[in-house]
């Protein structure tokens, strides 16, 4: 684990709430959880919502990152805020990140929500290419992809102005930033260290999902104890963005059993 990096973070909500850190998919920055904040904060939660390192205006420090450097990260923004518990909600490589906190920070985490993430997304291969693409020819290079596997088609033709600021989202993120993450995600196995896992858990599929199908998920909720799955319709890979009502209730669901 490498040192950890003050991460930029938003703080919303009472400040004597219960705290709801969220974390982001590789390729967005904290606004991608926009729709979650305002139903949560009006439910008297705290939302402290991060840039990962090297998205946004976190500081990006030279790759590769490995997810303990991602959880350090996390750790750290808790030590931060004076936390010594809080829920954690992260989606793809946020999920990822918070089944690593599960694993090894167990008594920081109040309860997991993980979205559209997997414990192991191979090829290896596929991440080593995306970096190299990233590095030599900059985000912009796979931001149409990018953002045409976190909605899907009939969203992006019917919300063009959304579906233009996930391309910008993603084309804004650093490019050594994105590659370095996505070797994190290259080396990344945690399937067989999801039965050490104490947190309840809530796992979230989008049914459309190209990135992490719900194949993925499926493995997650059955290696996690007492784990919950949810799939939902209309939802490709930013699922909370796509159908935002459903995975805030859901989310919202499971905060207040665990509150």
């Amino acid at each position: 684990m490498s040192k950890p990096v003050k991460v930029h973070s938003v703080a919303e909500g009472p400040v004597d709430g219960p705290v709801v850190v969220f974390s982001g998919s590789l390729g967005s920055d904290h606004r991608m959880w926009e729709p979650q904040v305002k139903p949560l904060v009006d439910k008297g939660f705290r939302v402290i919502r991060y840039d990962t390192r090297g998205h946004g205006a976190s500081p990006v420090p030279a790759g590769p990152y490995a997810l303990a450097d991602l959880g350090g990260d996390v750790l750290a923004l808790l030590d931060e805020h004076g936390l010594e518990r809080a829920h954690f909600v992260g989606l793809s490589l946020g999920g990822m990140t918070g089944m690593w906190l599960g694993v090894n920070a167990p008594d920081r985490i109040e309860s997991l929500t993980v979205c559209c993430t997997s414990a192991k997304l191979g090829p290896p291969e596929m991440w080593a290419d995306r970096a190299r693409t990233v590095r030599e020819s900059g985000t912009a290079a796979v931001a149409e992809a990018g953002a045409g596997r976190w909605v899907t088609a009939g969203y992006a033709a019917a919300h063009p102005g959304r579906a233009r600021f996930l391309r910008e989202m993603i084309a804004s993120v650093p490019a050594e930033g994105y590659a370095a993450s996505c070797q994190a995600i290259e080396r990344m196995d945690l399937v067989g260290d999801l039965p050490r896992i104490v947190a309840r858990t809530l796992v979230v599929a989008g049914a459309e999902d190209p990135a992490t199908p719900v194949e993925h998920a499926e493995v997650i909720a059955g290696g996690i104890p007492d784990a919950r799955l949810e799939v939902v319709e209309g939802a490709a890979h930013l699922g909370n963005f796509e159908q935002p009502e459903r995975f805030t209730a859901l989310i919202l669901e499971h905060l207040e059993v665990a509150r």
